[in-house]
């Protein structure tokens, strides 16, 4: 694969396997700092990666080992500093973003693989069908389900709204 094949590769594949990576991770920066990484090792063997020997397979099982690599480093680390207390000023998501990722956590996997290459990765009902190998049909279907599930978890009842939104006064 000469430089310029590798760099049309790099540009029509790397959203792509971004987008399939969060899915796998649900963490957008790990997702593209571990394709990334694996299309550094494409880089230094894109002689030998061919067209026709399917290179973005490739660079999907490296991304995919390189996550998994550093699930398990990051919970062997976790194993080592258990014992240790977290800094009290450790921010965490805020309470949307958190509710969306628990909210995905709950689609089934078709649903969910749908939702975030669509809507997070900007992809169109045709991309995703090819991504997934599944029909646009299926895919709208699968979009559609999806996105009603999140709009039922997402939902705020009335009756649950903090007093603050109610016009009282907190503190």
């Amino acid at each position: 694969m000469t430089e310029d094949e590798f760099d049309a590769f790099y540009a029509a594949a790397f959203p792509r396997l971004t987008g399939q990576l969060f899915a796998f991770t649900g963490d957008l920066g790990e997702a593209q700092d571990v394709v990334q990484e694996a299309f550094v090792r494409a880089w230094d063997r894109r002689h030998k990666l061919q067209a026709d020997r399917a290179p973005e397979a490739w660079v999907r099982t490296v991304a995919m080992r390189l996550a998994v690599s550093r699930w398990r480093r990051a919970r062997r680390w976790l194993e080592l500093v258990r014992h240790s207390a977290l800094p009290e000023t450790t921010p965490g998501p805020g309470p949307e973003r958190a509710a969306l990722v628990a909210a995905l956590r709950e689609l089934p996997e078709h649903q969910r693989m749908a939702v975030v290459l669509h809507h997070l990765c900007d992809l169109s009902v045709e991309q995703v069908a090819s991504e997934t190998g599944a029909p646009v049909g299926t895919v709208k279907v699968r979009l559609s389900r999806g996105r009603a599930a999140l709009a039922k978890q997402l939902a705020v009842d009335e009756a649950e709204e903090p007093a603050w939104r109610e016009g009282g006064r907190v503190g």
